[in-house]
């Protein structure tokens, strides 16, 4: 699935209309350079999930922020994590397998075996103004998700 969004409040408000259908335990890892509009779908996500919006930004120096909504929300960053030693040592895999939905920015460093199931979104520049956001997943969950937000989004 491919979405073009022409617009910050574009992206925040597709986030907003996917995160109905989170439920705990579920993993988004998001990929793409910086400025693609990553943090940007993270606000409208934990605004869908019922978390001002305006405290959502990217936690690239304290790495992991936790937010009570809906449902226990937890976003990672981890532009400035250099492997996966790194990443062991955050103790990561106890909040994955909590009982939170759990957005990882720079997804990229988790390396490709890492999770088993996820939805995989990957942002990109069309233009400046313009991001390419495509959905892929790992697991039959996000199959399923994606068939969903098919549904709703065409």
């Amino acid at each position: 699935m491919q979405i073009l969004s022409r617009s910050p409040q574009q992206t925040i408000n597709l986030g907003k209309k996917l995160s109905p259908f989170f439920k705990k335990g579920d993993i988004i890892c998001l990929f793409g350079g910086l400025g693609t509009g990553k943090t940007t779908f993270v606000k409208g996500l934990a605004h869908g999930l019922g978390i001002k919006s305006n405290v959502v930004n990217s936690p690239s120096f304290v790495l992991i922020k936790e937010f009570k909504g809906r449902l226990p929300f937890f976003h990672f960053d981890l532009y400035r994590i250099k492997n996966l030693k790194e990443i062991l040592s955050l103790g990561l895999e106890e909040y994955l397998f909590d009982d939170a939905v759990c957005v990882i920015e720079w997804a990229k460093h988790l390396g490709k075996e890492f999770l088993d199931s996820y939805l995989k979104i990957g942002f990109n520049f069309k233009s400046p103004e313009v991001r390419l956001i495509k959905f892929s997943y790992k697991g039959v969950r996000y199959k399923n998700l994606i068939k969903l937000y098919e549904n709703i989004i065409h």
